[in-house]
């Protein structure tokens, strides 16, 4: 299919169940789906490979209008078709429950419900295992407690597949189905994972339609419980309340990690090479995304991640990496799916992300934040714990003077960020202030001479005195959208004249049509090629700077512009072209909503208090 027949990125809706996570388009199609986990290889995968992906849609054959929602306080996508003769909403869900942590459903579950009138259904199921390397194997089986079912099977995976209506085998690979939904009348269509040598042995258990009622009340009702432990009600409170159930959605319940996002490879550029896999998680990220989540009052996931990142570590700092898979794998090698031909044309395809060896030393700075705000909530690390954030601050104390690739994973030469300089800054200003509120035995001495020679390092060759802002790198005086952290980890307070020169440098420097570009990229080598969209974090990160500085007026007009990039789902993607108002990069992304939340936190707070 030519590339301008992909649906846009915006046309997407997004489920999870914490394990895995699909996609589905306005068309009702899921064109992006991988289980039982969100970094497994897909099962449909339409949106990297039109012809080879697969996909499983239900839609109305006749001309027909759209609108969608989820179900208030869920992950449920709710699809409502209406035609000529009336109107039906699809339901769409990863089935959830009650200890499901350990024992999860692996089901999406399809539920079309007759609203008015008559509405006919098209049903097209074409599973792809592996990135679309594999047609399985589909045989019609039969039992006497639920009719006819069907087992989908190769390679190392596999589907068992049920439903209630007119299914049938289309050919040896692909399902074909119908159904007449009238007022009042609801059909299912259950997919669940299930490993191949088990469906091929005959071990299937059918759930009945029953089973599958209850599990969608049960989901709703998970999703209900979950949301209710949050506490915000500012003025942007649903907007960040939507983001705060997409970052749910993003971590792997059994091990506390988050993803980055749910996809691969949807480009930074149209029909670049800037395309990667983010469905691993960041140290940097998810601390960002535990922040969020806290601010909100969801604590439980901060601190399931804190001892995801001590085991995944196997508690020593020296095996701390930028990112590891969700389940705590360390080897994530990347390399190109040559088969695939890519969103819209957009090559190469990835699997891995070769940023698994980088040097990024502001992780040291995310984690002993991580680990401040967990003990300013009462809590308080044993031995083991202790000893790893020792490690941690030792490694940041020995390491600062050393060249990275920076917050943004620049591919080019490692340079001398000021960004990673100050969140060493930041592991040793925590370690600091643990130690002495433990009263635990620490190299104190070497910590504070060290945390002084960072910030005068910073302040001397990281500061442009010409112009009296920050810049990016020492010897390199370009702006950039990192700089506006500084002051969330007390580097330098929000309305420091200094920092509010840079904030209004980088604003200057880096603004494109009201929102924000992470840095310019034709300004120096970053190692690739394209252009890229403004970064949607970043203008997030401005309206917060903003709102901190008093700044109201500004900070409203920055976060109002960057929400507008939304879909209309309250869904973000990772960057957005400002000409053709498209969404790019992958989505949905963990960064942008959770950014999204820290802004409207900043607003709501300073409003209270008088917008100082």
């Amino acid at each position: 299919m030519d590339k301008h027949n992909y649906p846009a990125i915006s046309d997407y809706g997004y489920i999870s169940d914490c394990h895995s996570s699909a996609l589905i388009s306005k068309s009702g199609s899921i064109d992006w789906c991988c289980m039982p986990r969100v970094d497994s290889r897909s099962c449909f995968g339409r949106l990297l490979g039109w012809e080879q992906g697969g996909y499983c849609q239900i839609a109305p054959p006749e001309p027909h209008e759209v609108s969608r929602r989820y179900l208030p306080q869920t992950l449920i996508l709710e699809t409502t078709f209406r035609t000529s003769e009336g109107e039906a909403r699809l339901l769409d869900c990863f089935t959830l429950r009650e200890g499901g942590k350990q024992h999860p459903h692996r089901q999406i579950l399809r539920v079309l419900e007759g609203l008015k009138g008559q509405v006919s259904f098209r049903v097209d199921i074409a599973p792809r295992f592996d990135y679309g390397a594999i047609k399985p194997w589909i045989q019609r089986r039969h039992n006497n407690h639920s009719g006819d079912y069907y087992i989908v099977i190769g390679g190392s995976d596999g589907l068992l597949i049920s439903n209630d209506f007119r299914l049938e085998m289309k050919d040896r690979h692909n399902l074909q189905g119908a159904c007449h939904i009238k007022e009042g009348q609801r059909v299912h269509l259950s997919l669940l994972y299930r490993r191949p040598e088990s469906l091929d042995e005959g071990w299937a258990n059918i759930p009945t339609i029953e089973t599958l009622d209850q599990r969608l009340e049960e989901t709703i009702k998970w999703w209900h419980a979950w949301f209710s432990q949050g506490e915000f009600n500012g003025p942007h409170a649903e907007q960040a309340q939507r983001s705060a159930l997409v970052l749910k959605g993003l971590c792997n319940a059994p091990t506390g990690a988050i993803a980055a996002a749910s996809t691969t490879s949807l480009p930074e550029a149209p029909g670049g090479e800037r395309n990667w896999d983010y469905r691993f998680t960041w140290i940097r990220d998810s601390t960002f995304t535990v922040r969020s989540l806290a601010d909100l009052g969801y604590i439980k996931e901060a601190d399931g991640f804190r001892r995801f990142i001590e085991r995944t570590a196997a508690g020593c700092a020296d095996e701390v990496q930028i990112l590891f898979g969700v389940g705590g794998e360390r080897r994530l090698h990347e390399f190109e799916i040559k088969e695939l031909p890519g969103y819209r044309g957009a090559k190469p395809v990835r699997q891995g992300n070769a940023a698994e060896k980088q040097i990024q030393l502001d992780v040291y700075g995310e984690l002993l934040e991580l680990a401040w705000r967990w003990r300013q909530r009462g809590q308080t690390p044993d031995e083991d714990y202790w000893e790893f954030l020792v490690g941690l601050v030792n490694a940041a104390g020995e390491r600062w003077k050393e060249p990275d690739q920076g917050l943004w994973e620049m591919r080019g030469e490692p340079r001398h960020f000021v960004h990673s300089k100050v969140m060493c800054w930041a592991a040793l200003d925590r370690g600091i202030k643990l130690a002495a509120d433990l009263d635990n035995h620490a190299p104190l001495e070497w910590w504070k001479q060290e945390r002084k020679a960072v910030r005068q390092a910073v302040e001397e060759k990281g500061y442009d005195f010409q112009r009296g802002i920050f810049i990016q790198a020492f010897d390199h005086v370009e702006m950039d959208a990192g700089l506006l952290l500084l002051p969330v980890v007390g580097f330098v307070d929000y309305q420091d004249e200094r920092m509010i020169r840079t904030t209004n440098a980088v604003w200057r420097d880096l603004e494109q049509e009201g929102l924000l570009r992470r840095y310019r990229a034709e300004s120096h080598d970053d190692g690739l090629q394209g252009k890229e969209g403004v970064f949607l974090a970043c203008s997030f990160w401005l309206a917060e700077c903003l709102a901190y500085q008093g700044r109201l007026e500004e900070a409203r007009e920055v976060f109002t512009q960057a929400a507008a990039t939304g879909n209309d789902l309250g869904l973000y993607s990772e960057e957005y072209d400002t000409e053709k108002k498209e969404m790019l990069g992958n989505f949905p992304q963990g960064l942008t909503h959770l950014s999204l939340i820290a802004a409207a936190v900043a607003l709501s707070k300073v409003a209270e208090v008088g917008g100082n």
